[in-house]
Formats: C-alpha cells, sequence, structure tokens
C-alpha cells in the first residue's frame, strides 16, 4: 500500500517567516532595503563603491559570496559599515542568514541598507530577504540576451542596472534587443546604464534610491 503525504507548509516557510520580521524592521525604521542580484563580474561590488564615494544618505552593505571577504574589505575601504556572508557552496544568501548579520550592523545610523548578493542569476530571485526591491545587474561584457534568459529576475527587478556601459564601442552590444527585452518583462521598472569607474550614470542611480528613501519615510 502507498501512502500520500501532503505537504501543506512551505519548505521554506522557516526562512520566510525571518523575511517577513526582516521588512517588518527595516519598516519601522524607514530603512530601504535593496537586493542588488547579477552575475559573477557584472560589476555589483564596483556599483556599491561608486555608491558610497557619492551617496549624502547613510548606507550599510551585506555581501554575500561563496568564499573569501574580499569584496567586503572593499567595501570597508569605501567607509561603509559591513557584513561579510561566506555561503560555503550555497548559491543564493537566504533570510535567516541576513537576520543574523543585521545583529552587527548600526542599525539606528544607516538609512540604507544594500545586499550584494552571490553572484547568481537564478537562485537568488527566488528567495525573498525582506528586502524592498530587488535590483537587477547586468554588464555590457555580458551579452544582451540575459533578460530572456534569466526572465524571473528581469521580471521582479524594482530597477535594472547595466553595468559598464563605458565598454559599449569595444563590445558588441545589441541595445535595442537587451533594452526591448526589458521592457517586454518589466515595462515599469526604471533603466539605468554606469560606467562605474568613471562615475557615469551614478548620480541618477543615487537620484532614484532617495526617491525611494522619501517615498519610504512618507510611508510611515
Amino acid at each position: 500500500m502507498v501512502k500520500r503525504v501532503e505537504i501543506r507548509q512551505s519548505v521554506m516557510a522557516a526562512d520566510e517567516r525571518h523575511a517577513r520580521a526582516i521588512r517588518k524592521e527595516m519598516g519601522r525604521r524607514s530603512i530601504v532595503m535593496l537586493n542588488l542580484i547579477g552575475s559573477p563580474g557584472a560589476g555589483k561590488t564596483t556599483l556599491l563603491e561608486a555608491t558610497l564615494r557619492k551617496a549624502s544618505f547613510r548606507c550599510a552593505v551585506i555581501e554575500g559570496d561563496v568564499a573569501t571577504s574580499r569584496d567586503a574589505e572593499r567595501i570597508a575601504a569605501a567607509g561603509a559599515p559591513v557584513v561579510q556572508i561566506n555561503t560555503k557552496g550555497g548559491c543564493h544568501l537566504e533570510a535567516h542568514l541576513v537576520a543574523k548579520a543585521l545583529e552587527s550592523l548600526p542599525l539606528d545610523e544607516i538609512d540604507v541598507l544594500f545586499v550584494e548578493n552571490v553572484g547568481n542569476l537564478v537562485c537568488p530571485a527566488e528567495f525573498d530577504l525582506g528586502e524592498d526591491g530587488k535590483i537587477a545587474v547586468s554588464s555590457v561584457p555580458e551579452g544582451a540576451d540575459k533578460p530572456l534568459k534569466y526572465p524571473h529576475l528581469f521580471h521582479q527587478a524594482l530597477a535594472v542596472i547595466l553595468t559598464k556601459a563605458d565598454l559599449k564601442p569595444h563590445v558588441a552590444f545589441d541595445d535595442a534587443l537587451f533594452w526591448n527585452d526589458v521592457t517586454g518583462l518589466n515595462p515599469k521598472a526604471p533603466r539605468l546604464e554606469v560606467a562605474s569607474t568613471r562615475g557615469e550614470g551614478i548620480g541618477d542611480w543615487i537620484s532614484l534610491v532617495e526617491m525611494w528613501l522619501r517615498s519610504k519615510g512618507e510611508g510611515r
């Protein structure tokens, strides 16, 4: 006789509870929490460094990597409080890990919390960390086909950032294909192009974060 077992509760239910608690706490403090998701080498850390140099709002960063603390060291050198999470093989961050990291951050002294997820376009898009939104980060050298190859991330993204835009003259990149696919998946998402090492487009990105920060404060 075969017995059927029905699973009525999400296997991620415990982590979802952590995500809800994080979202509630960030709301209480009016902290904007943004989850940056992109491939390895997409320029997420460089984008954060450029942001920290120019932003007037107070920031902290949670760095997610399989191993090493090199990205966290770069963020610390830029002057922001940072916590490194090493997943030791895991392909994404989970809310219970973020909740633990928050214990080491001066939440009373920050306005925006950036989470740099593990380099991956698939798994991080599936997990709620309690963030206000996921930011899809894609770079020119990766090619223009990423939105349709990884539609879940781009469909739900709060904003889409194309990095390393200064490399367009040197790389075969179909601008129209990339942005038309983004529009088809997520017509309302703000679209930005940046060249972080040159500071190009960073002002527009900071203005967007400032808008979200004002909106969150007004919504209290």
